[in-house]
């Protein structure tokens, strides 16, 4: 798989993609993985990237001309557009699931006010977005969408069920809380069940204590 990312600070998107499983899936030649200065496709004496919008308002808004530049140099046929916007779709693991399985990934970051919506009316398949705040500039949540799509590519991670029994494998199910040594820790005693050796009532133990888990933290996926 190869990512390329477009933005004005890439430097901000590639640090938390350099370590621990990123890295290593780098080094295994899994994916790679570009960020690339919207700035190296402007023209002009300034490099001009942004304007003031049009109708007036708040802010300013990344131009049309040096996104369809980027996009047109480094799309393929096999190219999946994504756009990291505060509008887009609510990301979510099916998802990552979805784009792991895609050889060329662009995924172009907001900045400002956004950007012009010829981009996304033109060239964008889909506006994605992780979660219902404001940051700084999109290229955080593409650091966020790139690392939870790598590590699902096979061969990423050292045990390929992990991806299949942690949180959101199931869409509508948390977790259940989980334990390691020592058993007594300062009272707080790992539950006897877990110690047991009984692998039917474990499972029931966690199905159980991932529904309770569940109706605590994450109500509206049950009501999904």
């Amino acid at each position: 798989m190869r990512i390329d990312i477009i933005t004005l600070f890439p430097e901000i998107a590639l640090a938390p993609l350099s370590e621990s499983i990123i890295k290593r899936a780098q080094k295994a030649d899994l994916v790679e993985i570009y960020a690339h200065n919207l700035r190296d496709w402007a023209t002009g004496k300034h490099k001009k990237t942004d304007d003031y919008l049009c109708g007036g308002g708040q802010g300013m808004l990344l131009k049309p001309e040096p996104i369809f530049a980027a996009i047109e140099e480094l799309s393929t046929e096999e190219s999946r557009i994504l756009l990291m916007t505060p509008q887009g779709k609510p990301f979510k693991q099916v998802m990552a699931q979805t784009y792991s399985q895609h050889k060329h990934l662009i995924i172009l970051c907001g900045h400002y006010e956004g950007v012009d919506h010829r981009v996304i009316d033109e060239l964008i398949d889909d506006e994605i977005s992780i979660g219902d705040y404001v940051l700084t500039n999109g290229a955080i949540a593409a650091a966020v969408v790139a690392d939870a799509i790598i590590r699902l590519i096979p061969g990423a991670l050292g045990d390929e069920r992990s991806h299949q029994e942690e949180s959101f494998s199931d869409p509508n199910m948390l977790e259940a809380p989980a334990y390691t040594k020592p058993n007594d820790f300062n009272g707080n005693c790992v539950p006897d069940v877990l110690l047991s050796g009984n692998h039917a009532k474990i499972d029931a133990w966690k199905k159980k204590q991932a529904l309770e888990r569940t109706k605590k933290n994450r109500p509206d996926l049950l009501d999904d």
